[in-house]
């Protein structure tokens, strides 16, 4: 008791030095801080807590309300691939339906994995090379994309490259169509893995990642300073990328067995109406959720995104009903696709009544696209993904240089309007070209004439869709 008495008492004037100084400190900051308070004419506490609360005020935060409404449109983007696998599985002939479905998915599947490890960050890392692409390493593997927000958000920053990830899945799928019934599973593989990074990525830096369409900041190789190219949703990064590629895909493949006079009729257009419904319902994420905030903004996107692809399917079955006497339930879900293409790009910037204006004449565009202009040329256009998405893109993306209601419409935003929209045909057309090339001389792209002949489904997968019995 003795030792551990004499212990403590050790300590505790061990201790009274330290104290001292402590209270000297204590006595010198607030001496110093009567000394500010004369010099300035300030509390200093108060200034110190003024200077905290802008700091905090001027850190992103977090919106509860921002976040739900985009985890609910991110979900609806994902949806619109299977829509889209219904869709196109409708389309085809029964021999094929599952290859057509087996190469949606995989887009979820593949598209998901190449997104997280480079393609991210190649389409939103900071400009490199001129503003061309990304930079590779900046988000490598999702490298510092977290639950905090970025700098001018209020969803977290890993919300945002989920949200749009699900772009990047159904964009190369949106190419299907085009080369349905004849293209290799393998060779769909590696061309689809391939255009992500080198026709997609650039493309969605070029418009959304601060590079060429975007000439705020300064002038760009395709923008004078100033000019920024209108793409709310995906006009050119989504659908006329897509587009031009599968018209490019289905030039270098050429014809089906038997196109165009022995070509079955779709096999089950229930499939294709069901698939139309789903991508409607998708869509209204795909459009409102670009906005990124649950606010006005996005309640007009979703708005002019019913209304124009309400009147796309009207006027399709009117053209129908013109020129053949009957409309078709077939005609009328195309002229809603082609409707809400041709609002994605201007969804953020237009009014309803434009809407109603731009759904009729997308339709009026893509049918004469698929059945004129493709029937005169004879290409095929399995599932018509350049006359429709290429075509009705392009009216949406040239037509939003006019119709914006903020005030900055004219031929000025026209022509900045044009120019990313043929920026945009001639890189993917190239590029797509040349990858169709190189696929096909490594691993092969068009299937032969005996598996074209018995179907995808059983040549490529081993299955088959439909069980007969006996």
């Amino acid at each position: 008791m003795k030792f551990i008495h004499t212990l403590l008492m050790f300590g505790l004037f061990s201790f009274l030095p330290v104290l001292g100084q402590s209270q000297d400190a204590s006595e010198g900051a607030v001496a110093a801080a009567e000394e500010v308070v004369d010099v300035d004419g300030a509390d200093p506490s108060s200034t110190a807590v003024t200077e905290i609360d802008s700091v905090v005020a001027a850190a992103p935060e977090i919106d509860t309300g921002d976040t739900a409404f985009m985890l609910v449109c991110a979900a609806l983007v994902l949806f619109m691939t299977p829509g889209l696998a219904f869709f196109y599985g409708g389309l085809v002939r029964r021999k094929n339906v599952l290859s057509v479905l087996m190469q949606c998915f995989m887009c979820m599947c593949l598209m998901t994995v190449l997104w997280v490890i480079c393609g991210y960050s190649l389409a939103f890392g900071e400009n490199v090379w001129g503003g061309f692409i990304g930079n590779p390493s900046q988000h490598w593997m999702f490298k510092g994309v977290g639950i905090e927000p970025q700098s001018g958000s209020t969803i977290p920053h890993i919300l945002f490259a989920v949200f749009q990830g699900m772009f990047a899945i159904i964009t190369p799928a949106l190419i299907i169509g085009a080369f349905a019934e004849r293209m290799k599973f393998k060779g769909f593989m590696v061309f689809s893995a391939l255009w992500l990074i080198c026709c997609y990525t650039p493309l969605c830096h070029w418009a959304w990642g601060g590079g060429y369409f975007n000439g705020e900041d300064g002038a760009t190789l395709l923008m004078a300073k100033g000019q920024v190219a209108i793409d709310f949703a995906g006009g050119t990064v989504v659908h006329i990328n897509a587009g031009i590629a599968a018209l490019m895909t289905a030039l270098f493949l050429g014809r089906r067995q038997g196109y165009p006079d022995k070509i079955s009729p779709p096999h089950n257009l229930p499939f294709a109406v069901l698939g139309a419904g789903m991508l409607w319902f998708g869509w209204f994420g795909f459009n409102a959720g670009s906005e990124l905030a649950a606010d006005g903004i996005a309640a007009r996107a979703f708005a002019v995104t019913h209304v124009c692809a309400a009147m796309g399917g009207l006027a399709w079955a009117f053209i129908e009903w013109i020129r053949d006497g009957k409309a078709t339930i077939l005609g009328t879900i195309s002229g809603v696709v082609a409707g809400l293409v041709a609002i994605t790009p201007a969804c953020g910037s237009v009014s309803v009544q434009s809407a109603l204006l731009l759904g009729a004449l997308a339709s009026c565009v893509a049918y004469f696209s698929v059945a004129i202009v493709k029937e005169k040329f004879g290409y095929d256009d399995s599932l018509d993904v350049w006359g429709i998405h290429g075509m009705a893109g392009i009216l949406g993306a040239v037509a939003v240089g006019f119709l914006v209601i903020d005030g900055t419409g004219g031929f000025g935003q026209a022509w900045v309007q044009v120019k990313s929209v043929l920026a945009t045909i001639i890189y993917t057309g190239t590029v797509s070209a040349i990858l169709l090339k190189v696929v096909d001389l490594t691993v092969g792209l068009k299937t032969d004439e005996h598996s074209e002949r018995v179907g995808l489904d059983l040549s490529d997968h081993a299955e088959h869709a439909y069980t007969m019995l006996d």
